[in-house]
């Protein structure tokens, strides 16, 4: 189907391709498809940007042949077509109209009258925890996400991070699972919860922090409690690809539990933790209140147990990365 109606348009923009464009269209209607399926396959079809934009309904949907639906202004090149209510369509075509765009136009906005009154049905209330929901779900279309943005007064490019966390946190939020999620741009310090915090991403794709999020709490400790995905590097691709049981099978990881399992293992683990932090026997001393004495005889019994010594950069570099792995299997019901 792609640029279908420029192949068309070069052959003959005659009432039989007219009628193809226009059963195009039809179909869609007839399917109730979607407002992203009309705005994409509507792309497709025309070979360049298209879009539809509704702000009573907070909607402004675009899309390119061959790429996703997102959120976007209507351009100033734009070939447009009103709608009632304020709504419009809209084509961007490079150069010069093809013969059947002035069909296109019609169609498309025939098409779009009739859906924009087939979705608009009541969404949740302004505050709703639901609406938070539908902007943080994957298995929205782009016109459902935009009208939840709208009804909470975020607009579909305004800049935003969503958190997440195992406890309260102030902000427009919801808890999922067992993990609150929570729509802002700061990131408060809460005492006793830990946070992971998504990267800074337009509102409407929100789906996609609320995931970096998830990520990022997955690296979370109580020495630790707020970890930024954008800061994890690598580490973000490692906490998607390493399967929980094969974390618990390797040795260094086993000899941490040990560890942990003996007296004052707690401690000793947090004496780790804030060796990798700091870099500084003393200085971690420093960190956890503990004399460098009781620090220097933790940090003996773990190299008896790890077997290895954790006064070079390589025995560190081993160490944090068991630690990391460590973090990761604990919080993998996050």
């Amino acid at each position: 189907m792609k640029g279908l109606l420029l192949r068309l348009s070069g052959l003959d923009a005659d009432a039989e391709n007219a009628v193809r464009v226009i059963g195009f269209f039809d179909r869609l209607i007839t399917e109730r498809a979607g407002l992203d399926a009309l705005v994409h396959s509507t792309a497709e079809l025309a070979g360049c940007p298209v879009g539809v934009s509704a702000p009573g309904q907070g909607l402004s949907l675009r899309a390119e042949p061959g790429a996703a639906v997102s959120a976007g202004p209507v351009p100033v090149r734009a070939r447009v077509r009103a709608l009632e209510g304020g709504a419009r369509v809209w084509v961007a075509r490079d150069g010069a109209p093809v013969p059947l765009d002035d069909m296109l136009l019609e169609r498309f906005a025939i098409a779009a009258a009739v859906l924009l009154d087939h979705s608009s049905v009541p969404l949740p209330e302004l505050g709703d925890p639901a609406l938070v929901e539908l902007v943080l779900s994957e298995g929205v279309g782009t016109a459902e996400r935009s009208r939840a943005l709208h009804l909470l007064g975020i607009g579909a490019a305004t800049t935003l991070r969503v958190l997440a966390a195992n406890g309260e946190v102030p902000g427009r939020s919801v808890v999922l699972g067992d993990v609150r999620a929570v729509l802002g741009v700061d990131v408060p310090a809460v005492d006793g919860v830990r946070v992971g915090v998504g990267p800074l991403v337009p509102a409407i794709e929100a789906a996609r922090s609320w995931q970096g999020a998830l990520k990022a709490l997955r690296y979370t400790a109580d020495t630790e409690p707020v970890v930024w995905w954008e800061r994890l590097g690598g580490l973000a691709l490692v906490a998607d690809r390493v399967e929980v049981a094969d974390i618990g099978a390797l040795d260094d990881v086993r000899a941490l539990d040990r560890l942990a399992a003996e007296p004052h293992g707690a401690d000793t683990v947090a004496a780790l933790d804030a060796l990798c932090a700091t870099g500084s026997v003393r200085k971690a001393a420093g960190v956890l209140h503990r004399h460098h004495s009781t620090m220097t005889a933790r940090l003996a019994r773990a190299e008896s147990v790890l077997g290895f010594e954790l006064d070079s950069a390589g025995g560190r570099f081993r160490l944090h990365l068991a630690l990391l792995l460590r973090r990761l299997r604990d919080n993998s019901s996050s």
